[in-house]
């Protein structure tokens, strides 16, 4: 039980903190599961399914920053490195 206004402060913030991380981490999961329909594994080989997360990850990667990387659709604009 918090008992003093600067721990209820700081236990908000630290909760807070935690919900922004865990919604990053979580938004590409969401991809890979409802955008390209992955729920089960597919291979028997830990070899193989590791390949095709990792294709998966890097697939959403490219979905989630679609609309930067496609200029000509919507209002993205093209992000070009320094």
């Amino acid at each position: 039980h918090i008992k003093n206004k600067r721990e209820l402060k700081r236990a908000k913030r630290w909760e807070h903190t935690k919900a922004s991380l865990r919604a990053k981490v979580e938004h590409p999961f969401r991809v890979i599961k409802r955008q390209f329909g992955y729920v089960k594994v597919r291979y028997r080989g830990l070899a193989k399914n590791t390949a095709q997360v990792l294709t998966l990850f890097a697939l959403s990667n490219l979905w989630m920053k679609r609309k930067q990387l496609m200029p000509g659709r919507g209002e993205g604009v093209v992000v070009r490195p320094r």
